[in-house]
């Protein structure tokens, strides 16, 4: 004689089945994620907020103090004491290389990237998100007490005076500062060489569709 109770632990077995199925499946045909980086802790760690703390002059120090390299991944760009400690570093002989927001260097009538790429400072355009928002400097990667700042600062005169930003300034972390510049460089392959004079051909052709 048949178990009653048999009918409905065949189906519950089937359902639990069926479900494991469909998510093996589902796992296994899943978007592959990048690795997230996890890196050992070094060196210190300064942190700066503003109004309050003056942020552009310690970028402005770290600038100075570049013997090698200055990288810089940009969004909105006014600030021109910044702007001046770059153009300077470049005349001093460090390579200072510039990734900024498109829309931003473009429409934005005090941008002070026009004026850096003019100087001579090399510049890329990222026209590629929709929004290029990185605010990050990596200084002397490969030197013995390389820095990275980022967070939420603008380089601009409002995310100094005007705004409740953040910086944190890591120093003496090579692994950090080689993980930014790798990241800097994957943003630079795909962004445009920019002279600082009118706008890239890709993007009139680009507005013209």
């Amino acid at each position: 004689m048949r178990d009653a109770r048999g009918a409905p632990r065949r189906l519950i077995g089937r359902t639990i089945a069926g479900t494991l199925i469909a998510l093996a499946l589902a796992a296994a045909t899943a978007p592959a994620q990048a690795e997230v980086a996890r890196l050992a802790a070094a060196g210190t760690v300064e942190l700066a907020f503003t109004p309050n703390d003056a942020v552009d002059t310690m970028i402005v120090a770290a600038i100075t103090a570049a013997e090698r390299e200055v990288l810089v991944l940009a969004y909105s760009f006014t600030h021109p004491k910044i702007a001046r400690a770059l153009a300077a570093a470049h005349l001093r002989g460090v390579r200072v290389e510039l990734v900024a927001d498109r829309g931003q260097t473009l429409e934005l009538p005090q941008s002070a990237v026009p004026a850096l790429a003019r100087e001579g400072v090399p510049v890329w355009l990222d026209g590629n998100f929709g929004a290029a928002h990185n605010k990050v400097m990596i200084v002397d990667a490969d030197g013995p007490h390389p820095i990275t700042i980022t967070g939420s600062y603008n380089f601009t005169l409002a995310a100094q005076k005007k705004n409740a930003e953040n910086v944190v300034l890591l120093r003496d972390n090579p692994a950090v500062a080689h993980a930014y510049r790798a990241y800097f460089r994957r943003l630079q392959a795909k962004a445009q060489r920019w002279s600082g004079d009118g706008e890239p051909a890709t993007t009139r052709s680009r507005r013209a569709r």
